[in-house]
């Protein structure tokens, strides 16, 4: 793991019965409800496997009143997009005093939401590429002559490149834009990078070892991240130390700047000889076996199921950095 400090470190846990009695929320009625069934079994199993009393929970089946009533100590969420990783279950969860993995509601609000968290990216001066706020195909037509061709279009409020669309001619942009504004208006229309795709995990107020993503595809879409064997992963993604620290430091950044905490992924694209472009955060990545952060973390020495476990420490009160003697007291007991 990268040696650069955000503002939280780890509370390390050593013993699973601390953890107590553990909900793993997947599955939920999003349009990403087959990857975080896919994404909580694997969470489900580490955990058990490591001894933790851990039981799957689908918010589609079973309602939120039950949940309550359950008798669950805390929360390992695994819910992508809608309805779990855009603060509403963050909020119902605070609202019932249950401790969750991951970012709170605000953040997690501010992350799903691509536009306000470029808006935020831009403000603080972290490197993000051009963009335009679309309503409907006029307005389409006007960002396609601002930002130019090719363009990106893509929905302001979903994960997994749901109703993305690359557009390279003026022909192909009403269906992109159609595509995207099915999942509601307005969208994005961002500049194309041309470059590499790199993305950072986050995990407890620290950068894991980048990834540069090499698809067949026109760009990192569903198919090319959950189901294509012909995606290529480089790990770490960057050609050397200086610029793996810089990315990792952007990162962080980006982190700080929404507000996330506890773990995530931040995705970038780099033009070759260019700064890194932030493009958005993932709260709530994804953990199958063809996701991102278990291919950092492995790379950085960590197993499945330690990440898993390292997760579900996250819902517990972070160590802030501003205590240096029990921060380094705890990252020297990692």
């Amino acid at each position: 793991m990268s040696a650069v400090p955000a503002s939280e470190s780890r509370n390390a846990v050593t013993s699973a019965e601390c953890f107590g009695r553990v909900a793993v929320l997947y599955g939920g009625n999003s349009s990403e409800r087959a990857v975080s069934l896919e994404t909580g079994r694997a969470v489900l199993e580490a955990l058990l496997t490591r001894g933790v009393d851990a039981h799957g929970w689908d918010p589609a089946a079973k309602g939120f009143r039950d949940l309550a009533d359950a008798g669950f100590d805390r929360a390992w969420i695994a819910l992508h997009g809608p309805g779990g990783e855009d603060g509403t279950l963050q909020g119902a969860l605070d609202w019932i005093g249950m401790p969750y993995t991951g970012s709170g509601v605000l953040a997690s609000a501010l992350a799903m939401d691509k536009l306000r968290s470029k808006h935020l990216f831009a403000a603080a001066g972290l490197p993000t590429p051009a963009f335009r706020v679309v309503h409907d195909h006029d307005d389409a037509r006007a960002a396609a002559k601002a930002l130019g061709l090719p363009l990106i279009i893509k929905p302001i409020g979903q994960g997994s490149s749901v109703g993305m669309s690359k557009v390279e001619t003026p022909a192909a942009l009403p269906a992109a834009i159609d595509a995207a504004l099915a999942f509601g208006a307005p969208v994005l229309a961002e500049a194309w990078i041309s470059g590499a795709e790199l993305t950072v995990g986050v995990l407890q107020g620290r950068a894991l070892p980048s990834i540069r993503i090499e698809t067949p595809n026109v760009f990192y879409d569903y198919h090319a991240k959950y189901e294509s064997d012909q995606t290529r992963y480089h790990c770490p993604g960057t050609s050397s130390a200086d610029e793996e620290a810089r990315l990792g430091e952007l990162a962080l950044r980006a982190f700080r700047e929404i507000g996330c905490s506890g773990w995530g992924r931040v995705d970038f694209m780099a033009a070759p000889g260019g700064e890194p472009q932030v493009l958005e955060i993932n709260t709530v990545p994804g953990m199958t076996s063809h996701s991102l952060v278990p291919m950092a973390a492995a790379h950085a020495g960590m197993d499945f199921g330690e990440l898993c476990w390292r997760i579900l420490e996250t819902s517990l009160p972070a160590v802030a950095t501003a205590e240096p003697e029990r921060a380094r007291e705890v990252v020297n007991g990692a």
